[in-house]
């Protein structure tokens, strides 16, 4: 029956080989959505670890995680640096880390810290930061820049960037008499650090010293050298994480947070909002899981439409198989084991065809969306998604092996006009 099966897409090559690449297609489409997917939830796992609290002005977890961790969206309000030294005191805290957003640079947001950002904080896990070339921060106009800034804008140490006032692509309002030098870049770590620009907190406070209600004073400007020698204490932060010395104590923190008397503050765990983000964004991930199983459904029917418009021209074909003694079971296992074969064989060539694509698209991914696409084997889930689609095939093929089942060998032989 195989040898029977192999002469027959011999005589039907193109139609075969169409086949064939549809179902390649969808299954590669399908097998793709699922690997986006699971890296894609696995890259925002990976985007922060070992901070246990995240606090900002009192919003929303998401929004909160938004604009601290991702650097997507504003802040409702900014957060007293009387209220950040109070809470960093408290005995069961072991290290923080603030941050200050509002400024830019052509398109990358701006942010300030301190150097405990280069110590303290961690993604995928454990994995700390470390620079490529340079640096870290020291001076009040030392910038370090994200692997994925450093690389799209061709920046290197020593090159003096100037900032813009907020956060949007394009911005007429320049702090081009404080300029800044790249004194450190840092390796690539798939999370929104690449595309940020890092500047100390004092940094984001000289730059702003002589601007009243977010612009510049008419007339006065206090030059960098001045400017280094004055009190450059922050008033103000957006946002800071926290490390505790014990986990157990997490909650009481956050209580202690989000009752704060002083002004209205938000504590949140990462892991929870990571995980409240991701149900938000879960539906356009079944949409595009249900999207990839209708192309399936669809490449699986133009097989069966392929077999089916077939049936007539090889009635004469089945009629002469079965007058040399081929039984109607085994025209029925022909039929079936055709639709069993081009469905294989399209499976094996849709996974072919995602790993092409993969080593492939793997650094223009990265490089655009700070994705990381591992090139690994293929999983249980994907298995099973394959095996489905060889059974969904082989079902399929039921249908034109039943008709072809029930054909007479007088039928078969007999002329029509």
């Amino acid at each position: 029956m195989f040898a029977l099966a192999v002469k027959s897409f011999r005589n039907r090559k193109f139609t075969t080989i169409l086949t064939i690449v549809s179902i390649a297609l969808s299954v590669t489409l399908l097998l793709g959505v699922e690997r986006i997917r699971k890296e894609a939830r696995t890259s925002f796992t990976n985007t922060i670890s070992g901070t246990d609290l995240i606090v900002g002005a009192r919003s929303g977890p998401v929004q909160l995680l938004l604009y601290s961790v991702f650097r997507i969206g504003n802040a409702t309000n900014n957060i007293s640096w009387e209220s950040y030294r109070e809470i960093s005191r408290n005995p069961q805290v072991q290290w923080t880390i603030p941050i200050s957003l509002g400024d830019s640079h052509k398109g990358y947001r701006v942010m300030g810290t301190n150097t405990d950002y280069f110590k303290f904080l961690r993604y995928a896990g454990r994995r700390g930061l470390e620079l490529a070339d340079g640096r870290i921060l020291e001076g009040v106009f030392d910038a370090v820049l994200g692997a994925e800034v450093a690389r799209m804008l061709n920046y290197h140490v020593g090159d003096p960037i100037i900032i813009t006032h907020g956060a949007g692509e394009v911005s007429f309002i320049k702090h081009d008499d404080k300029p800044f030098k790249v004194v450190g870049i840092l390796k690539k770590t798939g999370t929104p650090v690449d595309q940020t620009i890092h500047v100390l907190l004092e940094a984001i406070e000289a730059i702003h010293i002589d601007w009243q209600e977010g612009a510049p004073v008419p007339g006065q400007s206090i030059s960098p050298e001045k400017v280094r020698h004055m009190d450059l204490t922050p008033k103000a932060i957006t946002a800071f994480f926290v490390g505790l010395k014990s986990r157990i104590a997490v909650f009481g923190v956050q209580r202690l947070v989000n009752e704060y008397p002083k002004e209205p503050l938000l504590a949140i765990l990462p892991g929870v909002a990571l995980q409240e983000l991701w149900d938000l964004i879960g539906v356009a991930e079944k949409a595009l899981l249900a999207v990839s199983g209708f192309v399936v459904i669809v490449g699986l029917s133009g097989m069966l439409i392929a077999l089916m418009t077939s049936l007539n021209e090889r009635r004469r074909e089945m009629a002469i198989l079965r007058s040399v003694g081929a039984r109607p079971m085994h025209v029925f296992s022909l039929i079936v084991g055709e639709s069993a074969m081009l469905t294989l064989a399209g499976v094996i060539s849709g996974v072919a065809l995602l790993y092409g694509l993969l080593l492939v698209s793997q650094p223009l991914i990265l490089d655009r969306f700070g994705l990381f696409i591992a090139i690994g084997g293929l999983s249980g889930y994907d298995l099973f998604l394959m095996g489905a689609v060889c059974l969904a095939g082989l079902i399929i093929g039921i249908i034109p092996g039943y008709r072809i089942y029930r054909y007479s060998l007088a039928d078969g032989m007999t002329i029509r006009i």
